[in-house]
């Protein structure tokens, strides 16, 4: 037992200890303030904690004890500073802990000034992984004088994606306790290089489908929005599903970002970084919360999750219309606001959207050998659960129908999702050099019309301008037709848009 005698508490012991939280996706500083002082035995967190930061004292003082070191019974105060931002998450057990024993004499302050800690303590004194660490480590890596993070030694594959921070994990507060009084803390094992992308699915494994495979390869090369339309059994999923193999890899800041994501949510585990480009499909009863993020406490949804890569929604009217409404926002301006009465967090959500529908109630419409029951009204009913609004954001409409059974028997070799990739590398390279330093904007889709206008030929403008007055084409479908046509362009290495990439984006526009 680390017995602390009356002697070594003085009264009014002040200590400070550095901690970091995260509002959205952004990491803030925190300092946890401990007074340790006579009076009735009791333990009070102030600066706005939720109920599992109001529960950490029962856990860091089992905790303690149960690591052998005695505190003994003052009145302790422990503050949250800043003091009006909500704090939420059990990873403010380790540095409350740790300034407990500052107060109490056990640590001497100096030990802990340039050391930032977070992680739950479990009952008997180990440190258990928490949400949130590699946004703090972003945030830390900036500082010309970088101080060393403790956390949890199942955070440390994350938090070691960020170069030269340095990283130490303790697995107990016994053994963290011990390192500082000796004034050592040796560092974590960095983690080693992401892992490859494990996918077997590949476009060689789709027979015919040829206009479908042409769509998705234009979605890739340009952060184009898809919609598919088709009967049970036409591939739809099956397409939709390979769309990240033809995906350029992820940049370094990027990969960061969506694991930052990942991390705030939970869903990194013990892996380093996501595998490739983020595919999420949630099934059609998801909330809107769920989708789009938010709750009580927001966390990011499906929408966020899915940044960088690609939200699959299949049977895309069988989710609520309220919940599909609310993907309005990301769409345009790839990032989601959230409000709550007592803060406002935004999450980026700069996705690739892919939908899959039936084309009627009964499925069969257009089928070329099932009969379809429905009525034009029933279909019209059916289709008006898609608002115009969202279907003006969806720059590819595709119809597919099945391939017929005597195709499937054939066997004939078909492009693999690597030839596929190469095509679309090289025309996100040109759009790279083609934007070069706009912030937030790395392809086609996610930039102004108005600046992808200046590439196009007078006679091909002509054609956009007849085709948009007499298809009655809104100012926005007549921007995303311009975008989806310098895509056509960059993969067929052009440095302009002519007539015939206006008319291929004007067909899937119909």
């Amino acid at each position: 037992m680390m017995a602390v005698g009356e002697a070594l508490v003085p009264w009014g012991m002040l200590a400070a200890v550095r901690s970091a939280a995260v509002l959205g996706v952004e990491a803030f500083d925190v300092t946890v303030e401990v007074d340790c002082t006579r009076g009735l035995p009791q333990w009070t967190i102030v600066g706005m904690p939720a109920g599992s930061v109001r529960e950490s004292r029962e856990r860091v003082s089992a905790a303690l004890a149960n690591a052998g070191i005695e505190v003994p019974p003052r009145r302790v105060t422990i503050n949250l500073a800043p003091a009006d931002v909500a704090k939420t998450g059990t990873a403010f057990d380790l540095p409350i802990a740790i300034a407990v024993l500052v107060a109490i004499g056990v640590v001497d302050q100096e030990r802990v000034r340039d050391l930032v800690f977070l992680g739950e303590l479990g009952l008997d004194g180990s440190v258990r992984s928490v949400r949130g660490v590699l946004p703090v480590a972003r945030r830390l890596a900036p500082n010309g004088r970088q101080p060393m993070l403790v956390i949890p030694p199942a955070n440390v594959a994350e938090a070691t994606l960020v170069r030269n921070l340095p990283v130490s994990a303790p697995a107990s507060v016994a053994q963290l306790v011990d390192w500082l009084r000796r004034g050592e803390l040796p560092a974590a094992c960095r983690a080693g290089e992401p892992r490859a992308d494990a996918s077997t699915a590949d476009f060689a494994d789709v027979v015919g489908q040829d206009s479908a495979k042409r769509a998705l390869e234009i979605a890739a090369a340009g952060g184009h929005n898809l919609l598919l339309i088709g009967p049970p059994g036409a591939g739809k999923t099956m397409l939709a599903r390979r769309l990240p193999s033809i995906l350029p890899a992820l940049t370094e800041d990027e990969a960061l970002e969506v694991t930052a994501i990942h991390s705030i949510a939970g869903l990194l585990g013990d892996r380093a970084t996501p595998i490739g480009r983020p595919f999420r499909a949630p099934h059609h009863s998801v909330s809107t919360a769920g989708l789009v993020g938010g709750g009580s406490t927001p966390r990011p949804g499906e929408a966020s999750l899915a940044h960088h890569g690609v939200l699959f929604l299949d049977e895309l009217l069988e989710f609520p219309r309220h919940s599909l409404e609310a993907l309005r926002q990301p769409l345009e301006d790839g990032r989601l606001v959230i409000a709550r009465a007592a803060s406002v967090v935004a999450y980026p959500a700069r996705f690739t959207l892919v939908a899959a529908m039936n084309p009627c109630k009964c499925s069969y419409l257009g089928h070329p050998t099932r009969v379809c029951t429905c009525s034009e009204a029933e279909v019209r009913k059916y289709r008006s659960r898609l608002s115009g609004p969202l279907l003006d954001r969806v720059d590819l409409r595709l119809t597919l129908l099945p391939v017929p059974p005597r195709e499937l028997r054939d066997g004939s070799t078909c492009e693999t999702s690597r030839v596929i990739r190469s095509r679309v590398e090289r025309a996100r390279s040109a759009q790279r050099a083609r934007f070069g330093v706009c912030e937030g904007i790395s392809c086609n889709g996610h930039a102004s019309g108005r600046i992808l206008l200046r590439s196009m030929r007078s006679d091909a403008h002509a054609l956009l301008a007849d085709a948009a007055e007499s298809l009655g084409l809104s100012a926005r479908a007549y921007h995303r037709v311009i975008k989806v046509a310098r895509t056509i362009a960059d993969l067929d290495e052009r440095g302009d848009v002519a007539t015939e990439h206006v008319q291929e984006a004007l067909r899937y526009r119909l």
